[in-house]
Order: structure tokens, then sequence, then C-alpha cells
């Protein structure tokens, strides 16, 4: 395609319609990562509900959440966003982190993590390279974004964001996108399987359950874009950075073993890190097992 060509070889303009479509993304996955859990107890409590039979008048009433309702609003006084205080990043910059109504301050998570999106977008094309690969890498960074901050904020991973993350992988890699099909389809297989199985070890052993099965998908997700080679890496460095943080907040916040840590985030990081110095990566790994 001629003007795809001609996009992507224009680099001035390439990088600013990635850093200002990746900013409205952004502002996109902050409605995500606050509305998709809350999304998801409704369904299970009306599944919950339906199951036992309740009587409609013992069944819990509330406004239906879908991602565009109900309008966003300040939790503070009930004031309407409107469409110039919700300009991304730009618009907390101005209002000075408050609430145009009630002066209530406006948590900075929101302008966080649309700029860490459009920096994530940016590190993406640079490293890849200026592709169409490199364009449909973003979806893959973009959801593990939002799947951090999820799992990080409720201690689940949507399958509503991971399994279509997996079926994309697969089918883009059908392609040739970023790895070859066989690479992804075993990728895929491999990254459920082996959680999978520590899982269900850790819990003939120890009666309890070590991790849940967002996890599994996260993985298989991850297989399916990078394919099997990196698999062995992706778990490596993000059980790394796990037990670092796991042992740092027990150290320093007085941590409990007992309390779970999210394991999705550390997942994310090392596929992050394998999407962008893959080969590199591997390379070391290899070295390292002198092969």
């Amino acid at each position: 395609m001629p003007a795809l060509d001609t996009f992507l070889t224009t680099t001035w303009l390439l990088y600013v319609s990635v850093i200002f479509f990746s900013l409205c993304i952004g502002s996109f996955l902050n409605v995500v990562i606050l509305r998709l859990p809350k999304m998801m107890h409704q369904d299970w409590r009306c599944q919950c509900e339906e199951f036992l039979e309740l009587p409609e008048k013992q069944r819990k009433e509330e406004d239906r959440i879908t991602l565009s309702k109900p309008a966003s609003t300040c939790p503070s006084c009930g004031h309407g966003i409107r469409a110039w205080e919700n300009i991304p990043v730009v618009s907390w910059l101005v209002l000075r982190g408050k609430c145009a109504s009630c002066k209530a301050p406006i948590s900075p998570r929101y302008p966080i993590i649309e700029a860490v999106t459009a920096i994530f977008s940016v590190v993406t094309i640079a490293v890849i390279g200026p592709n169409e690969s490199a364009l449909w890498a973003l979806l893959l960074v973009w959801a593990l974004v939002a799947l951090t901050v999820i799992d990080f904020d409720t201690q689940l991973l949507p399958d509503s964001i991971t399994l279509p993350l997996m079926w994309l992988g697969l089918v883009l890699n059908y392609f040739g996108v970023l790895t070859d099909f066989n690479s992804a389809f075993w990728g895929a297989v491999a990254g459920y399987l082996s959680l999978w199985s520590v899982y269900w070890l850790f819990k003939l052993v120890t009666g309890k359950e070590g991790m849940g099965h967002g996890d599994f998908k996260l993985l298989a997700a991850l297989g399916a874009w990078l394919g099997w080679q990196l698999l062995p890496a992706v778990i490596l460095l993000s059980s790394l950075v796990g037990a670092v943080v796991g042992i740092s907040l027990m150290v320093f916040k007085k941590h409990g073993r007992e309390v779970p840590i999210p394991f999705g985030p550390y997942l994310a990081t090392a596929g992050l890190l394998c999407l962008w110095f893959g080969t590199e990566i591997q390379a070391l790994w290899y070295g390292f097992l002198g092969v």
C-alpha cells in the first residue's frame, strides 16, 4: 500500500501520529481499567442470582455499567467531565490535577497511564522499526498496560482481554507478523500448559492455589505473539522480578507471606522486554546455557 509505505517512511509524521493516537488509547485504557472489573463483578453477581433462582425483589438493582455508560463524572461532586477536560495529560496539567467544579484532587495515575502508553508505543516503533509489524505490536503493548494495572488493582486478568489477545496473536502470526505460525501455535500451547502444570503441582503439594488461571492465559497470549522460543526468557524474567519485588515487600513493608501478590504485571513486563529485545535476550540465554 503506497499510502502506508509513505506514512511509515515519513519519520516525523509516524511518531507524531503514534504519540497522539496512543495518548488517546491511554485515556481509553483508564476507562477499561476502572470499569471492566466492575462490569465483571456485576456479571458474576447476576449469574449467582440466576443460579440461586432468587426472586426479582431480592435481586440487587443498580445501573448497568459498560465502557461507554454512564458518562464520566467527578467521584467527589458528580460533575460531568466535559470534552476539554478529558484531553489526555493536557487537561490534567491545565486543571492542575483538580476537578474543574469542586477542586477535589484528580489522581495523577490517569495522566501517568496515558503518558506511559505513549512512551511504550514510541519505544515499540523505535525498537522494532517503522513497519507494519510494529503497528500490530502496539495492540499487544496496549493490552499489557491495561492488564498490568487491572491485576495490580484487583488481582484479576480478564478473559475478555487475555483470550482475544491470544487468538489475535495466532491469527497475525499465521501471516508471519512477528514470528512464524508454528512457533506461535506451540508458544500458546506451551505458555498455557507450563503455568497450568506449576499451578496443579503446587496445589497437590501444598493444598493451596499458587496463582490464578488468568496467568496461564496471559502467558499463552505472550507465547502466541512472541513464539515458544522466548517463553523461557519470559518465565525467567518475570520470576526474577516477582521474587525481588515480593521479598522487598516482605522486608520493607512487612507484607505477609499469606498475602497474594499479582503475577500478571511481571509477566507483562517480561513480555514487553522480550518484544523489544527478544533477539538479544535469546542470545544471552543461549550463551548462558552454552548453546
